[in-house]
């Protein structure tokens, strides 16, 4: 489903919320990690692409200094709080994101008026698709908008990453902001997290006859439950053992002995899956995008049994999917549910999803959903 097609939705649901027409509508996408998971917080390499599919905002400007925010997926009352209160601890549960981002632009200096807005979304909660990340960036460019910001775009992203990080409390790196707000149709982007420099990378399905599927296997997480966090904290443990500033200074697997099993296996994953994805760009930029599918299916492997993250499900839906003929698959998100990824020739497509429902029916599980992943435009004023 494209933007344009929710564009009335999104105005519609402003004007029952609360009267009038919105002055704006923005959208900023969803992503697919196409490879390079949990390497972004390790200052390491990544390389997402953006939906089509992901988060609207509503929005007007208010003369009373309240930010109102208002769900169509949550459902309720708006939720209201003034701009000059705005503190981490001061707004929980989904509302905590968009007025997060509130609070980053005012520490950065912003002069924010009051706003309301109506939040819409063709982006499913815990999908491990980003919809935290899109809701943030979308709040982000229509704060910005109302009130004649001109924010360069790596910049919003960071501070759309320290509303994650310091009002809404959780510990995610820079990846899904800078998806959301830098990519390009028909590329991913490489994204050096220690430097902040990015690149596009070509990778034009359609024209290849390719299609990365998108396999939800509807196990939610929330990233705020701890796994996640106690991830990034081993990593941060692993890195003072090894006396160096992140594990991106580390290029070998620590030797047999040199640290805790556990945290050797964490460090075994992020130097093993930095390679990978420098490994995919080239194959990309050579025009051999089929090549990538088996480093697709190592990192899930690595995942799986080096990071501790993936899912039952999960580790089905890729053994399933590359039985059927997909060239590799893999989780991707944060992990303990969401989404898998399968790259797969565009005619193979039905194939792979009918091995992969096969599989779920065999294990009695709830059916997975299905949807094609296209390399779409970065977030945007739609209106």
């Amino acid at each position: 489903m494209s933007p344009s097609v929710n564009l009335d939705r999104a105005d519609h649901w402003f004007a029952e919320r609360y009267g009038g027409q919105a002055e704006g509508v923005w959208h900023a996408p969803g992503r697919v990690n196409l490879i390079g998971e949990h390497t972004d917080y390790n200052q390491g390499f990544v390389l997402p692409f953006a939906l089509a599919q992901g988060v609207m905002a509503a929005a007007s400007r208010r003369d009373d200094g309240l930010l109102v925010l208002a769900s169509r997926q949550v459902g309720g009352a708006p939720e209201a709080v003034a701009m000059n209160t705005l503190a981490p601890g001061t707004v929980s549960g989904w509302a905590a994101y968009p007025a997060g981002v509130a609070w980053a632009l005012q520490e950065a200096g912003a002069r924010l008026g009051g706003a309301s807005v109506a939040i819409d979304a063709d982006l499913d909660q815990g999908a491990g698709l980003s919809s935290s990340a899109a809701l943030e960036c979308a709040t982000a460019l229509a704060l910005a908008g109302l009130n004649g910001l001109s924010v360069p775009r790596p910049d919003l992203a960071a501070l759309a990453r320290h509303a994650e990080n310091d009002f809404a409390g959780v510990p995610t790196g820079i990846m899904d902001q800078s998806a959301s707000l830098l990519c390009q149709a028909g590329h991913a982007l490489l994204l050096d997290c220690r430097s902040g420099q990015t690149s596009a990378v070509p990778l034009d399905l359609q024209g290849d006859g390719l299609v990365v599927l998108v396999i939800d296997t509807r196990v939610r997480r929330a990233l705020s439950d701890g796994r996640y966090s106690k991830r990034r904290s081993e990593c941060e443990e692993a890195a003072r053992a090894l006396g160096v500033a992140s594990l991106r200074d580390i290029t070998q697997p620590p030797a047999a002995g040199q640290l805790d099993p556990v945290l050797t296996r964490r460090v075994r994953h992020v130097v093993t899956e930095n390679s990978r994805v420098l490994q995919t760009v080239d194959l990309l930029r050579a025009g051999n995008p089929r090549g990538c599918g088996p480093l697709l299916t190592a990192s899930h492997e690595s995942l799986r049994g080096d990071f501790e993250i993936s899912w039952p499900q999960a580790d089905a839906a890729v053994e399933a999917a590359v039985d059927a003929g997909a060239f590799g698959a893999r989780m991707t998100g944060g992990g303990f549910g969401g989404s898998v990824i399968a790259l797969t020739e565009a005619a193979g497509a039905d194939a792979v999803r009918a091995g992969v429902e096969a599989a779920f029916t065999r294990h009695r599980w709830q059916c997975p959903l299905f949807a094609e992943a296209l390399p779409s435009p970065g977030a945007r004023r739609l209106r």
